[in-house]
């Protein structure tokens, strides 16, 4: 994803502006966060392999033949981290799920299923332990925020812990250039690899009447006869078509998040009901874990 195919800050402008003027938070997370990952989820996939050292830390610390729910699995790289628990996997993207059901077909330690973060499919009290990791943050308002932990720790037993990571706003040290004091609610572009969808057109074959002459016994190419169009000049122009319809325009897709400032994702946790055991920054999140009491 070159910086040349990024979309420009009128660009980012104008789609910021559509989102605002979304009707409800329900459609405009459907329209920035629902339909987009299912458009990006094969690309997106091979982007997300490499397990984050705390949440690695914290499911490989549960103990032997418990139970627990990822929120938000994406292509599911927690489901199999630590194969002596259970997890269950849930995304609201169907196309991340299909990635995820691909990926662990052949783990008997984990399930994934398409399922709606703010209404999960699960009795209270059920799991010893949950993840969502880089979820919270594309709910369109605080309130929704705050209830998506609310019901992650519904399904949690009485001294179960959730670990929960969200961007943050604080990313001085990063690409993107966020930082304490800018806007909290926005659009971050995802950038499909160019292809080419036009088929390459073939080179056409011109049957051109030539001169030719015997010159001291020897048989000489003398070019195309006289109104005749020479048909390396027809291949060369199909060349250049040819070339000329590989140029392309980047596909870019447009996600909505909530950046969270320090402090703000515990307060979420507490307004949730939990007691938050302890918190952190890593890798351009904020993380917090917190128990149900």
């Amino acid at each position: 994803m070159s910086g040349k195919n990024q979309p420009t800050k009128d660009q980012i402008a104008q789609e910021t502006a559509k989102f605002q003027s979304e009707p409800t938070p329900q459609q405009a997370e459907q329209d920035y966060v629902h339909e987009v990952y299912n458009q990006i989820a094969t690309h997106f996939s091979q982007t997300r392999y490499k397990p984050w050292p705390i949440v690695s830390k914290f499911l490989k610390g549960q103990q032997q033949f418990t139970v627990g729910i990822d929120v938000g699995c994406g292509n599911g790289k927690y489901l199999n981290i630590n194969p002596k628990t259970y997890i269950i996997g849930s995304d609201y993207s169907t196309g991340l799920i299909n990635q995820a059901s691909e990926l662990h077909k052949k783990e008997l330690n984990n399930d994934q299923f398409v399922a709606d973060g703010m209404n999960l499919p699960h009795a209270d009290l059920t799991f010893d332990f949950a993840i969502s990791i880089a979820v919270i943050h594309h709910f369109a308002t605080r309130e929704r925020r705050v209830d998506a932990i609310i019901e992650i720790m519904r399904c949690l037993k009485i001294g179960g812990q959730a670990l929960i990571y969200c961007w943050a706003l604080e990313q001085d040290g990063s690409r993107r250039g966020w930082k304490k004091g800018m806007e909290q609610d926005v659009l971050v572009p995802w950038v499909l690899p160019q292809q080419n969808q036009q088929k390459k057109k073939k080179k056409k074959k011109v049957l051109v009447k030539r001169k030719k002459a015997f010159i001291d016994g020897v048989l000489i190419d003398l070019g195309p006869a006289e109104g005749q169009e020479d048909n390396v000049n027809a291949d060369e122009g199909a060349e250049k078509e040819e070339k000329n319809g590989d140029e392309k325009k980047p596909d870019v897709k447009m996600r909505f998040y909530h950046l969270y400032k320090e402090g703000e994702l515990n307060e979420d946790c507490a307004k949730a009901g939990g007691i938050v055991l302890d918190s952190g920054y890593e890798r351009d999140n904020w993380w917090v874990i917190v128990k149900k009491v």
